[in-house]
């Protein structure tokens, strides 16, 4: 079990707590569209990825690895991050919306997807947004992420979470594979976009979730500081 604090922002009161998080899944290949999850299926392939044996696919990794930190360790030089949007489940089993990095080793992840998920730390920013205050224009909400490609910040991924699948959607598929029911203290990254320019090894990642039709943003940055091994 893992202690982490959020604002928790709803109806314009911010409430600062924490919370007990029990099991953190990793949603993968969620898109809506198949020619783009066969795009990302390519994309992972061309750095020897194995495919998925169907889509979505969920993994687990420890709760441990999550965390708010502005700086992460990872053993080697071949990680890097996807922004995605997270999902957790409080203890009373409402939903929040909140921003992520699926932080992964490019290495170990062209032998074992499982693996790999397991080998760095979990980003999160430190911000969270009432599910139901976005869950009725959910798809006008905005992923972008930057890395550093040593000239200063470039675009590294953009676009919808219309992209993907509906995190209602999401969660009916977890179920329905016979994961059992995303209970709560649950914390569910929900899938990511393609990188432009393709996936590589960057320490620096900056990423934002934008609600543009509330006028909001969830921003998060670290810096991945790689050890030697």
């Amino acid at each position: 079990m893992a202690t982490l604090t959020f604002d928790f922002c709803r109806g314009g009161d911010v409430v600062r707590r924490s919370v007990r998080i029990q099991d953190l899944v990793i949603a993968g290949w969620t898109g809506r569209d198949p020619h783009k999850v066969q795009e990302h299926i390519e994309e992972l392939a061309a750095l020897g990825v194995a495919p998925p044996p169907s889509t979505p696919c969920f993994y687990r990794a420890g709760v441990e690895t999550l965390t708010t930190e502005a700086q992460v360790d990872c053993l080697g030089t071949e990680s890097s991050g996807e922004a995605e949007f997270v999902i957790l489940v409080d203890e009373d089993g409402k939903w929040w919306v909140g921003l992520g990095s699926d932080h992964t080793d490019r290495k170990v992840e062209s032998y074992s997807i499982t693996v790999s998920k397991q080998m760095c730390p979990k980003p999160v920013a430190p911000v969270l947004w009432a599910f139901e205050e976005v869950a009725d224009h959910w798809d006008s909400l905005q992923i972008r992420s930057w890395v550093d490609d040593g000239a200063g910040k470039v675009a590294y991924q953009e676009g919808s979470v219309a992209a993907m699948r509906d995190p209602r959607d999401t969660v009916a598929a977890y179920e329905a594979q016979g994961h059992g029911r995303l209970g709560a203290g649950t914390l569910m990254l929900g899938g990511t976009l393609p990188a432009i320019g393709g996936i590589r090894p960057r320490r620096d990642f900056f990423m934002e979730l934008h609600d543009p039709v509330r006028g909001r943003s969830i921003e998060h940055r670290y810096t991945a500081r790689w050890l030697a091994g």
